[in-house]
């Protein structure tokens, strides 16, 4: 117990300790140095007597005994040494200074055995020995005193934010797998980042440079070709992702015998581009997909629109363009179904669009306000509900376009059974708001056909993601799972999202991925994902300094697994996140605080080798303006003739 006379019993005990270290180091001295005391007259028959006696008992057998026993006896000492901790007391020098006096008090002995005047010998053989002995005490006595801290290599808690990960590799015909290695107290570990049901939504985050097309992105596409995935692949920054994915498609057909169909939708060099009809007449069962076709256009032209679904002006544009794509759907079994004869017919007068429009029965419905704004001459609503439409959708009047979009070199369903497809889109940042809208279009249509029972696994990649619009990407991922769809997202930051869909659907996407991974993010999307990890059990320490003593206390507690201040320090390369697992497939170390394992340049050189992505037509500038005219001509003769349809109707009813 630590009582006051306790306290003052071991410093006594300490004392004599040391006292008897120091009387076995003065009757050493006198032993093997008699002489010299000899000579000085220091000595009694007494004292010659007590020395007899002790050195029967084979302490003075080798002068290395009792000097070993004093230097035992010393250290025996420093055990019950008590002080004043100190924090500032340097080690290594302590070290250093033990270290010197060391040699000097055993290395002193080959002094004894040299020859000479014994006097000046014995001088020298007591300083030496006496100086080391006063240097181990000194030295000792300071380690004793140094304040080990936990934290005093450790500034920013690096040890403490470790967890074990996932060491395992966890695979299945669906699994995604990335080589990781992470540091669990102060030790490299190997690891896995195992993705095991990928159609749970994967939700990639990371700054500008945070690696996550070359860590994360890239692989992904790779492992979903070799295991036999369809796919459609949004390529913001074409052809980064399309140019891997199709030599790794080649590589894949010639080990496995199976080649899926390739296709590149690419805007800006329309040789190297199929052609493919969105709106393609086979695949719209009813008027609800035009109508969902005819918001994805709209809202995709004006993001501004998201926030405001449900405006009159707003749903009266939707409604308009969905009544133009439902009617050239019906109108000679969907022979003028393209979105560029949507376009033109959309530009006709409305004394002539209007009549022909309200024919069709079930358009007539959509078009009931236009009618009757018109009748009523109230030029400006009608303008206003119909302009709002019109001025967007005539940005898409380009003969590029117009010839992408009219063609039907192939179907948008990537997860056919017996044509599975890989197809990739490209955007181009300098024209973003254009080719997102008509990529909008696209992906709308494509997520209604692959959303189906019965088909291929298959995986939709979107690099960049808020710089496309997709209205219902929750609805995807909360229905798609049993579909074997797969859904991966790749943004900068959650910011993004919410700026261009809104809060509301933002956070349901960002809330609805089963497995998210991210690189080095900042403000409120480190915070967000900082709460996800949860907290794990971290050793805590304080210590307390006066003038008499100094007191530690350790303890543990619950704190934040990954604070968002090592999110937001992560290099790239690293990633934090967390996986999901399946009923039959349990993964108990599911978050993970790693660096993906990537051999930089064995990667470098086989993309340095890929072919690039091959040509598809060879076309002139005129055939692309002869298309472009043709459209026209088909838009103008098909109102002529139901104009000139209508009035011989009107005019048999009048003459009856």
């Amino acid at each position: 117990m630590s009582t006051g006379e306790n306290e003052q019993d071991l410093r006594k005990i300490v004392d004599m300790t040391r006292l008897a270290s120091i009387c076995l180091l003065f009757l050493h001295f006198y032993y093997y140095c008699y002489a010299f005391f000899e000579s000085l007259g220091i000595y009694a028959d007494f004292t010659n007597r007590i020395m007899i006696g002790i050195s029967g008992s084979g302490l003075f057998k080798s002068p290395v005994y009792s000097k070993g026993l004093a230097l035992l006896t010393l250290m025996i000492s420093l055990f019950g040494t008590t002080g004043k901790k100190q924090k500032k007391t340097s080690q290594k020098n302590d070290l250093i200074l033990l270290g010197i006096g060391l040699v000097f008090y055993c290395l002193s002995l080959p002094i004894l055995k040299l020859e000479g005047n014994i006097n000046t010998i014995a001088l020298v053989y007591f300083l030496i020995s006496t100086l080391g002995f006063l240097m181990i005490l000194a030295a000792a006595i300071r380690l004793k005193r140094h304040l080990s801290l936990l934290h005093d290599q450790d500034i920013f808690n690096e040890r403490n934010e470790t967890f074990p990960q996932e060491e395992r590799l966890l695979t299945n015909e669906h699994s995604i797998n990335l080589d990781a290695i992470y540091t669990f107290r102060e030790q490299s570990r190997s690891s896995y980042i195992n993705i095991i049901n990928p159609y749970r939504g994967i939700l990639v985050t990371g700054s500008p440079g945070a690696g996550k097309s070359w860590f994360i992105i890239l692989p992904m596409i790779k492992q979903f070709i070799e295991k036999g995935f369809g796919m459609f692949i949004y390529d913001f920054k074409y052809d980064d992702l399309s140019k891997a994915a199709y030599n790794w498609l080649l590589n894949s057909a010639s080990n496995n015998g199976l080649l899926p169909e390739f296709y590149a939708i690419n805007f800006d060099d329309l040789n190297c581009s199929h052609r493919c009809n969105p709106l393609d007449p086979d695949s719209m069962t009813d008027i609800t997909e035009a109508s969902e076709s005819a918001r994805s256009i709209l809202l995709g032209l004006n993001r501004d629109w998201i926030k405001k679904q449900g405006d009159f002006f707003v749903e009266s544009a939707i409604n308009f363009v969905t009544a133009i794509i439902w009617f050239l759907k019906k109108y000679e079994d969907g022979r003028y179904c393209t979105l560029p004869h949507a376009i033109e017919l959309m530009q006709c007068e409305y004394e002539d669009l209007l009549p022909v429009l309200n024919g069709e029965p079930e358009v007539s419905v959509y078009i009931n306000d236009f009618i009757k704004a018109y009748q009523d001459n109230s030029t400006d609503q009608l303008s206003g509900q119909v302009a709002s439409a019109k001025v967007g959708i005539a940005r898409l009047s380009s003969p590029p376009l117009y010839w992408v979009l009219s063609g039907n070199d192939f179907t948008l369903d990537i997860n056919n059974p017996i044509k599975p497809k890989i197809v990739c889109v490209g955007n181009n940042p300098a024209k973003q708001q254009i080719y997102g809208a008509v990529l909008s279009l696209y992906v709308s249509r494509l997520i209604k056909i692959i959303n189906r029972k019965g088909q291929q696994k298959c995986a939709v990649v979107f690099d960049e993601y808020p710089t496309i619009f997709f209205n219902n990407m929750d609805t995807l991922i909360a229905t798609a799972r049993s579909n074997k769809v797969a859904t991966v997202l790749a943004m900068q930051d959650f910011s993004q999202l919410k700026k261009e869909y809104g809060k509301d659907q933002a956070d349901v996407i960002m809330n609805i991925c089963g497995n998210f991974i991210s690189g080095q993010v900042s403000g409120e999307t480190g915070k967000s994902l900082s709460e996800r990890f949860g907290k794990i059990m971290q050793d805590r320490e304080s210590h307390t300094v006066n003038r008499q003593d100094t007191s530690v206390s350790f303890s543990q507690q619950l704190e934040t697994a990954i604070p968002p201040s090592k999110i937001v320090s992560l290099s790239a390369g690293q990633f934090v996140g967390m996986v999901s697992d399946n009923p039959e497939e349990k993964i108990k170390l599911k978050a993970f605080h790693a660096s993906i394992v990537k051999d930089s340049v064995r990667a470098n050189n086989e993309i340095s080798a890929f072919k690039p992505i091959p040509a598809v037509y060879e076309i002139t500038q005129q055939d692309i303006m002869d298309n472009y005219f043709q459209i026209k001509y088909d838009i103008k003769n098909l109102i002529e003739k139901e104009v000139e349809k209508l009035l011989l109707e009107k005019n048999d009813d009048t003459g009856r």
